[in-house]
């Protein structure tokens, strides 16, 4: 066995001497979040088989929440993701008061909201121009993008974005990662006048910034997957773009609340993955995440954003993952918008209280809780799709039950689905196609999905095998 090393892409070419088989493998991928393999196996020009492998040892936290209190959920399950802790939190937070019947304000319905926004606007920030940016523009990572003179103001800008994005969440929330001041029943603390106004002032100075993200997108010429049976799944709200509310709805017709989740998504064990597959019940995987809630939600973005994709020439709906970059960067349009009206409403909201009154800090308050055994569950979108929290509380107020689906479990089905179809259309249409380029398409699609698989030290190894 012979075996040869690209050092410009790491791909590792293992080659059968007199026997013509061969192996690819790409050993590392840094711009994923969490551990993974995919192995490709080719036959001629056909594709033989393809698995995609889920390495992450399982993190227990549906087992150790067991026994936790009602009030520690919310704080713990924020742990299970850096990025994106404000969703957790958010989503246990409603599935909790939804099992104790707890009502909140509609001042902390907002001030989740802004939190959440905030967040999604950071991770999009992240995504765009850190993990995927580099794959269409040639580089191996941001840090030798930010080498090139002319790249240097785009890396400059993302940094720009995901700090102001990153501070907006500390107002909010307390800190950056893993806010403290969202509870049961409301906030502990709130931002005063001059924070927000400084913070407004920040947001009004990146119009800039934000086209200059929407033009850049427009550049890239993106590789397509074309599938028959692609279902995609999000929250619809009757009168928002949905962030913490909603009911789930698929683009084949599926509707489920949280309380009836379970009767329409199911979830299935595969032998070579740790990550549970989920699927629809009675048809198959479906892709959740910025692309399903831009085509099952366009009309509840604001009027400039959808002008902004008539300008850029983006229709949707739109089917191809790969187009997951353009509904992120408007979403970035849009969380952008939505942090400057939500900041403006709480400028106002100040105005309104009465003499001697000076924070929100009354009508957010969390009240006592009247502890009692009962089921709750929550469905909100994360950055990455579709989040699912539901917990079975006893008598005493412990938790009895918890079930949680991330936005990547979701997808991990989905991502197999199309590797699948995309490999080998990839290998009908072109014949010249290298092992290399085979690994790096597919290594594009895994990322167009931003899988965040909860790791702080993440790679995907990827082998192809020739015959």
């Amino acid at each position: 066995m012979s075996m040869g090393m690209s050092s410009e892409t790491g791909v590792r070419i293992e080659t059968g001497a007199g026997t013509g088989a061969r192996q690819v493998t790409v050993d590392y991928l840094a711009r994923v979040e969490g551990e993974g393999k995919l192995a490709i196996s080719i036959q001629g020009r056909k594709l033989e088989s393809l698995v995609l492998d889920i390495f992450e040892p399982p993190r227990f936290f549906q087992g150790f929440l067991v026994g936790r209190r009602y009030n520690e959920v919310h704080e713990i399950v924020s742990r299970i993701c850096g990025i994106c802790p404000v969703s957790h939190q958010i989503t246990a937070l409603q599935a909790i008061e939804s099992a104790l019947g707890v009502a909140v304000s509609e001042e902390t319905r907002l001030l989740r909201r802004l939190l959440a926004v905030a967040q999604t606007f950071q991770s999009h920030v992240l995504h765009v121009y850190m993990l995927a940016l580099p794959d269409y523009l040639g580089f191996p990572s941001v840090l030798e993008m930010a080498r090139e003179e002319s790249l240097r103001p785009a890396v400059e800008r993302a940094l720009r974005l995901k700090k102001l994005a990153n501070n907006l969440t500390a107002l909010v929330g307390g800190r950056a990662v893993h806010p403290v001041t969202a509870v049961v029943g409301g906030f502990t603390a709130v931002p005063g006048r001059a924070e927000v106004a400084q913070a407004l002032a920040r947001l009004e100075q990146v119009e800039d910034d934000i086209w200059k993200t929407l033009r850049l997108v427009a550049g890239l010429q993106l590789p397509r997957v074309e599938r028959a049976d692609a279902e995609q799944v999000a929250l619809v709200h009757p009168q928002e773009y949905p962030v913490n509310e909603g009911e789930l709805h698929s683009t084949r017709g599926a509707a489920a609340t949280a309380a009836t989740y379970r009767t329409v998504i199911e979830e299935r064990q595969v032998p070579h993955s740790f990550a549970l597959y989920s699927m629809v019940r009675g048809r198959g995987p479906f892709l959740v995440g910025p692309l399903a809630r831009v085509n099952l939600n366009f009309a509840h973005l604001t009027p400039e954003v959808r002008q902004a994709a008539e300008e850029l020439g983006w229709e949707f709906p739109d089917e191809n993952p790969f187009a997951s970059i353009r509904a992120r960067a408007l979403e970035i349009y849009y969380c952008w918008q939505e942090c400057i009206r939500l900041l403006r409403w709480y400028q106002q909201r100040l105005g309104e209280l009465p003499a001697g009154v000076t924070t929100m800090r009354e009508r957010v308050r969390p009240r006592p809780v009247n502890v009692r055994a009962g089921q709750g569950a929550a469905l909100t979108e994360a950055p990455r799709g579709l989040l699912y929290h539901s917990y079975r509380l006893g008598r005493d107020g412990r938790v009895e039950e918890a079930d949680i689906v991330s936005p990547t479990a979701h997808n991990v089905a989905n991502i197999q689905r199309d590797l699948e179809v995309f490999v080998a259309d990839l290998l009908e249409k072109d014949e010249e196609l290298t092992d290399e380029e085979i690994a790096l398409k597919s290594e594009m699609l895994v990322r167009s999905y931003d899988p965040c698989i909860s790791c702080s030290v993440h790679f995907l190894d990827v082998k192809v095998e020739r015959h």
